[in-house]
């Protein structure tokens, strides 16, 4: 997959991307809301990229003029009902805070809803994690849910928040704004 606006690109995730991820993933500043096993290793990344389920997911890396900034991705792609989990870490913090997710986020939306002909995108995101919450009420996203102590995470049951955009919510001619 490639896709690309002004600096911010996607394509598809490579072997060559897996240091940055397990990097990324590993770095305190970004996991603070990611439900991983940390640290993640580079061996079992390398296991998981071999083994991946590719016709129900798509991952790949964001870059920012040529230069990799972070993962985004769509996973559970149910054709059948016609949604996926989306997912999205830009995990070089130099790059944080630039509107990098946002035009990242726009991109794969124009994926799921034109390319894969998807009606729903959906995810489930720490409640108090307001800079991600910011970012899909952003683009457009809306809460469908509140999930009361949903997950135990680092022995504390926190809440979550499930946000979803339809296709019909989803602005096709973004890219004329």
């Amino acid at each position: 997959m490639q896709k690309s606006i002004d600096s911010v690109s996607l394509r598809d995730f490579a072997e060559e991307d897996i240091r940055l991820k397990v990097e990324w993933i590993n770095n305190p500043e970004n996991n603070q809301y990611l439900h991983y096993d940390i640290p993640i290793e580079y061996g079992k990344t390398l296991r998981w990229f071999h083994q991946k389920d590719n016709a129900h997911r798509v991952d790949c890396t964001i870059e920012y003029d040529g230069q990799p900034v972070g993962v985004i991705g769509l996973l559970a792609i149910d054709k059948v009902n016609q949604k996926a989990e989306y997912y999205i870490t830009v995990g070089n913090t130099s790059y944080q805070r630039r509107g990098i997710a946002t035009k990242a986020t726009m991109l794969i939306l124009e994926y799921a809803f034109l390319d894969l002909g998807l009606n729903k995108v959906y995810l489930t995101v720490d409640a108090d994690n307001e800079k991600a919450c910011g970012l899909y009420e952003h683009v457009g996203m809306t809460c469908e849910g509140l999930f009361r102590e949903d997950l135990l995470h680092h022995g504390k049951l926190i809440d979550r928040k499930r946000y979803a955009i339809l296709k019909e919510n989803w602005s096709c001619g973004w890219r004329d704004e």
